[in-house]
């Protein structure tokens, strides 16, 4: 079997993170810590542990379809009650390094185009911004009402991802004039008040109008990274440090879930997996909805 340089330094990354924590978690034993760690993660209803398998799935979905990450980890925090702005905060700090290794990855394979990163990711950015300012504040006084949105919001992504599994190949058409800064903003923007989104509307929007597939993927997850890392500083500078144990769940699930995302891409049923991840997106979405109208 031959392994691509994406995989190998996914697996590279993947070995040196499992060092690392084998020896601080036998530090720990020998410290006589461990007993107190596991206490810790279990608080919140072992909310770590969940928060864990949510990480996994959202990778694999991540690296099987090419999106789907924000939009999984959203609905499932929203589902289980999490204010929207602790959950727009804890997945950018934990997706600031999955998307770091994946840009990683691109730039090492010549995918990325740095004229399309930077026309993308500086009103990224500014978008970026102003999302977590606005989701701090909407989100913790109007928590209610901003749930709701961003309930329609991946409502509406779950029928999207549902339906791309019944869409037919269509001819390549020409280039379409695309308004870049627009994109990049309005991408930002969603990215970061609702959680996730980036990848359906940039990515899809790219590829869509006949951007080249490896250079709109590589350039858009770079530009993702640089957002992400954005939107997660804002939230530090806001709120500080809330729901470590959601962060590290979800760090730690996708970072042993990155390396071996790519290799299954050609053995899983992608179309099928459409049809899964996005009734599972539209029935949570609907009962979050339902929970908050009602």
């Amino acid at each position: 079997m031959i392994i691509s340089r994406k995989v190998q330094f996914r697996l590279n990354v993947f070995f040196v993170t499992a060092a690392v924590l084998s020896v601080t978690v036998f530090t720990m034993f020998e410290l006589g810590y461990l007993d107190e760690l596991f206490t810790i993660l279990a608080k919140d209803n072992y909310i770590f542990y969940w928060m864990l398998l949510v990480g996994i799935l959202a990778e694999t979905v991540a690296g099987s379809m090419g999106m789907g990450y924000g939009v999984i980890c959203t609905t499932t925090l929203l589902f289980l009650g999490i204010p929207p702005h602790a959950v727009s905060a804890s997945i950018h700090s934990a997706e600031s390094f999955t998307t770091a290794a994946g840009s990683i990855s691109h730039i090492r394979l010549k995918n990325v185009s740095k004229n399309l990163v930077k026309r993308l990711a500086v009103p990224a950015v500014i978008g970026a911004v102003i999302g977590a300012v606005s989701l701090t504040y909407l989100g913790e006084y109007y928590s209610k009402i901003t749930k709701t949105i961003i309930s329609f919001y991946t409502l509406y992504l779950g029928i999207q991802i549902f339906s791309n599994a019944f869409k037919q190949k269509q001819d390549k058409k020409l280039k379409r004039k695309t308004n870049l800064t627009r994109l990049g903003l309005a991408g930002g923007f969603i990215d970061s008040f609702a959680g996730g989104g980036w990848g359906p509307l940039v990515t899809g929007t790219l590829i869509k109008n006949s951007f080249t597939p490896r250079f709109a993927v590589g350039s858009s997850t770079v530009a993702k990274f640089i957002l992400t890392l954005t939107a997660a500083i804002t939230f530090i500078l806001t709120l500080g440090i809330q729901h470590w144990n959601i962060i590290l769940g979800l760090l730690i699930g996708g970072i042993f879930t990155a390396p071996f995302s790519a290799m299954l891409t050609a053995k899983l049923p992608v179309k099928s997996m459409f049809v899964v991840i996005g009734l599972l997106v539209i029935i949570m979405s609907s009962i979050t909805i339902y929970k908050s109208v009602f």
